[in-house]
Order: structure tokens, then C-alpha cells, then sequence
């Protein structure tokens, strides 16, 4: 199953060459879902059939849910807030979407080094995975800090923990999806606030720009300062 896994491994990097050159939210959204996907069934193809046998009940369980919760649940969340607050895209990123496309592909390309410098080759279930884990969750901080609007910054937040979960899967098979599941938790809730936030600031500010309302506050301390 090593083939499968380097199969959805290099679908990762895809991923994030994608969502770096895309300005479209529901799109971005369903690249982030496939991501979820990926995840729920690499600790599946990285087993390892032919001396371990079919994986336990348990890593099926696991692996379902990390799908459900990624591939479906959150993805919903976020399109659901979009349509609520009528966004389509991201208009004006602080880097350009082409810019955006080079940044990553040099991250990837960083990382793929920095995988070699590592010499952990042992305890690594795929030499992809601390590589695609490094990108992803290069690109996830890279999307939180050149993007203007909150739900492509909530994008960004779940890519970075997209990396994490990649790299505890690739490193420690069942005990990697363990951890990554108490972070999955966390996620869920922050996602879920965050999308009652958003559409409460739109129907304050009528915007979802992170500028504008950091401008505002600058503002306001102006007047407070005269």
C-alpha cells in the first residue's frame, strides 16, 4: 500500500499549490475537505498489510471519524458561513495568488531539504510525510498571514493543523491519530466560534475584511488620543 500513500501524499502538495492560487472561498473550502479526506484514509494506506494483516477496529473507527469530522462537518461549518455572509472570493490578498503559488512551491521545495537533513528515515511510515507535513503546514501560516478575510484565515488555521496531523500520522501511526484527534476537538470548536463570529462581524461591519477593522481600531484610538 506504500504506492497509495504517496498517492495521497503528493495530492497534498497539490492541495496546496491550489488553495495558494485560488481566490475563490467555496472552492478553497473543498480543497480543505479533500485534505480531511486525505488524512482519514492515509493512516489506512500507510498500514502495513502484508505483515500486520487488516488494521484493528480501532484505526478504522479513528480514521472514519478524522474523515467525517474533516471531509464533511467542517467544511460545512464554513460553507454554511459563507452563504450567510454572502462572500464569493478574496479580493485583495496582501500577496498575489501567483506570488502566493511560487512562496509554496518553495516551501515544498525547503521542506523536501529540511525532510533529508532530518536523517529519521527509521520512524518515518513514508519518506513523503515530513515533507508534505512541513508544506502543509507552511502554507496553512502563509495563508493566515497574506490573506484579508477571516474565513480564508479560518482556511488557513485548519491547513496548519491538516500539517500537524500528517506529521503525527507519518511518525507514530495509531499514536499520531490519537494525538491529532484531541487536537481535532479543539479545531471543531474554534471553527465553530469563529463561524459565529464572522457572521456577526459582517452584520456589524458589513465586511470581513481584517484590515478595515484593524484600521478602525486605529482609528479609534486616534480619536481617543486627540
Amino acid at each position: 500500500m506504500t504506492s497509495t500513500s504517496e498517492i495521497l501524499l503528493a495530492l497534498f502538495l497539490l492541495t496546496n499549490l491550489m488553495l495558494a492560487g485560488t481566490g475563490r472561498l467555496t472552492p478553497a473550502i473543498r480543497l480543505v475537505a479533500a485534505q480531511g479526506w486525505f488524512i482519514g484514509l492515509l493512516p489506512i494506506a500507510l498500514w502495513d498489510w502484508t505483515s500486520a494483516g487488516s488494521p484493528g477496529l480501532r484505526l478504522w473507527i479513528i480514521s472514519s471519524i478524522n474523515a467525517l469530522v474533516k471531509g464533511i462537518v467542517l467544511p460545512y461549518l464554513l460553507i454554511y458561513a459563507v452563504h450567510k455572509v454572502h462572500a464569493k472570493r478574496e479580493m485583495e490578498p496582501l500577496v498575489s495568488f501567483r506570488l502566493s503559488q511560487l512562496i509554496v512551491f518553495l516551501l515544498a521545495s525547503a521542506s523536501f531539504i529540511i525532510g533529508k537533513m532530518l536523517h529519521i528515515h527509521e520512524a518515518v511510515a513514508s519518506e513523503l510525510a515530513i515533507p508534505v507535513a512541513l508544506t502543509t503546514m507552511g502554507t496553512g501560516l502563509f495563508l493566515l498571514c497574506s490573506r484579508r478575510k477571516a474565513i480564508t484565515q479560518v482556511l488557513g488555521f485548519l491547513v496548519f493543523e491538516n500539517g500537524i496531523g500528517v506529521f503525527g500520522t507519518g511518525l507514530l501511526l495509531e499514536y499520531g491519530i490519537i494525538v491529532e484527534l484531541g487536537i481535532l476537538l479543539d479545531v471543531f470548536v474554534l471553527v465553530f466560534v469563529l463561524g459565529i463570529a464572522i457572521y456577526q462581524i459582517n452584520r456589524t461591519f458589513q465586511s470581513l475584511d481584517t484590515d478595515k477593522m484593524n484600521h478602525l481600531g486605529d482609528t479609534h484610538l486616534m480619536h481617543q488620543h486627540h
